[in-house]
């Protein structure tokens, strides 16, 4: 049974995954109402992950005294009023403002949360709670995004904006209702979350998630005309596709929670990044085929989410006393994969290679994060403790 505790986190994680993903099927429609080009309103996508990446260390850094609970809700009403001030946006300068001003409790929301959802679970089912948090998150992949893009597109994309915010607004209602009261740090300072830093430990957890991970954002941001072009799948096709991606990322979330207390944070990340880079080398050899295409899609969308609990775990135990902040900046390195994976699987394409090279390169991005992986485990094993 579902701890009712997690609930409001795993809304909270609804509520954002809807704002930052929604956004890319409605460029064309944001950018023909405010006047630019799509390349211009793409520039909205940009301004909230500069939001997430400023957000956490200062808005962690400026709350960390305060009770867990009592953040969550700050971080979620600075969510709701600029998602809502964006929906009234009439200027391009306007909504890149806004957009970055509604990227800020991003990472600070799942930092706080992150915290929150292992003290919940307890030993033993640490993972699990935090997968839970994250369910939120693919959930919004899975069916608020397709949703939420299919009203904005035929109504008004305005109305995403609203829609966001009001879950947003039930966020509230069941933070203050549902998540228990933790206690603060009341001698914490900025300068006390900011020495995981010094830590060589963190620096490889971080690492990991940007260079490893990245790799699957090759795959990723390359794969409608991965699917269209290669595997020979029509344009109107891709939306079930998304949803198959969605529901390997619902079912690889709560996996990855499931393996990580059964089998531990060392050896379930070893595990997915390997078959990361597996499957990314399937996507390469396979993907004219439209059966093995749909089952690489289904399981690279599962592996995408199923890292989440084991490698925040591992942060975690890097950063003892800065757990807040380490969750925090583990958001900015997953928009750097994000980033980085985007860019790098683009390089092939730029040299007229076919859409399915840019797997290839995941495959190698994901090699890297592996090997720093092994480093990791064989340096720090028995060096970082979890703490609580």
């Amino acid at each position: 049974m579902i701890d009712k505790r997690l609930l409001p986190l795993a809304l909270g994680g609804l509520a954002i995954g809807t704002t930052e993903f929604t956004v890319m099927g409605l460029l064309p429609d944001i950018a023909g109402e405010l006047k630019v080009t799509i390349p211009q309103a793409g520039h909205f996508i940009s301004a909230y992950a500069l939001g997430v990446v400023v957000g956490a260390p200062l808005l962690i850094g400026s709350s960390v005294r305060f009770p867990p609970k009592k953040t969550l809700i700050g971080l979620m009403m600075l969510f709701c009023v600029f998602n809502g001030l964006c929906a009234a946006a009439g200027s391009y300068n306007l909504m890149m403002v806004l957009r970055f001003l509604s990227g800020l409790p991003h990472g600070a929301f799942f930092g706080v949360g992150t915290v929150v959802a292992s003290r919940i679970g307890g030993e033993g089912k640490q993972a699990r709670s935090i997968a839970l948090m994250f369910s939120g998150l693919t959930v919004a992949n899975l069916a608020m995004v397709p949703l939420v893009t299919y009203i904005g597109h035929t109504f008004d994309w305005r109305w995403y904006f609203g829609i966001v915010a009001f879950i947003g607004l039930l966020t509230l209602i069941s933070l203050y209702l549902w998540l228990p009261d933790l206690k603060g740090r009341e001698n914490a300072s900025l300068k006390d979350e900011l020495v995981f830093l010094r830590r060589k430990q963190s620096w490889f957890v971080l690492a990991i998630t940007a260079i490893g991970f990245g790799g699957l954002f090759t795959w990723f941001s390359y794969i409608t005309p991965l699917m269209t072009r290669v595997s020979g799948f029509s344009p109107d096709s891709m939306a079930y596709i998304m949803i198959l991606a969605g529901a390997g990322m619902v079912i690889g979330n709560l996996a990855g929670g499931y393996l990580t207390d059964r089998l531990g944070t060392d050896r379930t990340t070893t595990i997915l990044l390997s078959a990361m880079m597996l499957t990314l080398v399937a996507v390469f050899f396979f993907s004219g085929n439209k059966s093995a295409s749909l089952a690489l899609t289904f399981a690279c969308g599962a592996l995408s989410m199923s890292v989440s609990a084991p490698i925040n775990i591992m942060m975690m135990k890097s950063a003892p006393g800065s757990e807040m902040m380490a969750a925090a900046f583990m958001q900015a390195a997953f928009n750097v994969a994000n980033s980085a994976g985007a860019f790098l699987g683009g390089i092939p394409l730029l040299y007229g290679f076919d859409y399915n090279y840019p797997s290839l390169v995941g495959g190698g991005m994901t090699l890297i994060g592996l090997l720093i992986c092994i480093t990791y485990i064989r340096l720090y094993r028995r060096t970082t403790p979890l703490t609580s």
